[in-house]
């Protein structure tokens, strides 16, 4: 049985991260106990909201240690949407420091003639990784449904697995960097192809728990 960790901190729609994972064959437990991110095979970081609110939330189910862990452990880890945003330094939605485990911001995109903010809707992905695993036996430039008002700005430019645009406005759509890796869409409600992306994370994690099983035996 594939061990998925989905972390509770009040602030994702865990119903629907939960049902896109079980359509891609993994087995999901919803958790904020630091001993099952432990021992869970991969973990993922929904979220939906604000940046501020959800870093308090983290904080306040003194989570932020085990999830800094998890990822130095070298398991896969998957952020989503906002819990996407987390993992950056911080966000000019709001004042809190965000997890800083990836170097950058997330600011909120440009008022422009005929865009609507929040972006909202259906978006196509331009691959800036094309060998990422998340992106393994998807069409070249994939559509999928996005929901937000802000995106991530990495300082290290190569952590961007993939961009969309909106207006004239690039936008970083996905990062990946080793077993890290996080995406600005919902990949749960992104049909045919956002479960693929899932798929492509149980296949990871499930490949990554081979691997480790053999070195331990």
């Amino acid at each position: 049985m594939t061990n998925i960790a989905v972390i509770d901190y009040d602030m994702g729609n865990l119903h629907s991260a939960c049902k896109g994972l079980e359509l891609a064959g993994a087995t999901p437990i919803i958790t904020n106990d630091p001993e099952k991110l432990a021992i869970a095979d991969g973990i993922v970081l929904p979220g939906v909201g604000a940046f501020d609110p959800a870093m308090v939330k983290i904080r306040h189910h003194n989570l932020e240690a085990p999830i800094k862990a998890a990822i130095a452990s070298g398991k896969p880890f998957l952020g989503i949407c906002l819990g996407m945003q987390i993992l950056f330094d911080g966000s000019e939605e709001g004042k809190e420091s965000g997890l800083g485990i990836l170097a950058g911001t997330v600011k909120r995109f440009s008022p422009e003639p005929n865009i609507t903010i929040p972006h909202m809707g259906w978006n196509q992905l331009e691959l800036t990784q094309p060998v990422c695993p998340l992106w393994q036996d998807l069409s070249a430039n994939p559509w999928m449904y996005f929901v937000h008002s802000y995106y991530a700005v990495p300082t290290d430019a190569t952590a961007i697995a993939a961009t969309t645009t909106h207006g004239h406005q690039i936008a970083t759509a996905a990062i990946a960097q080793k077993n890290l890796m996080a995406v600005q869409f919902h990949p749960e409600k992104s049909s045919t192809d956002g479960i693929k992306i899932l798929k492509n994370f149980v296949t990871l994690v499930m490949s990554n728990t081979a691997t480790r099983s053999k070195v331990t035996v």
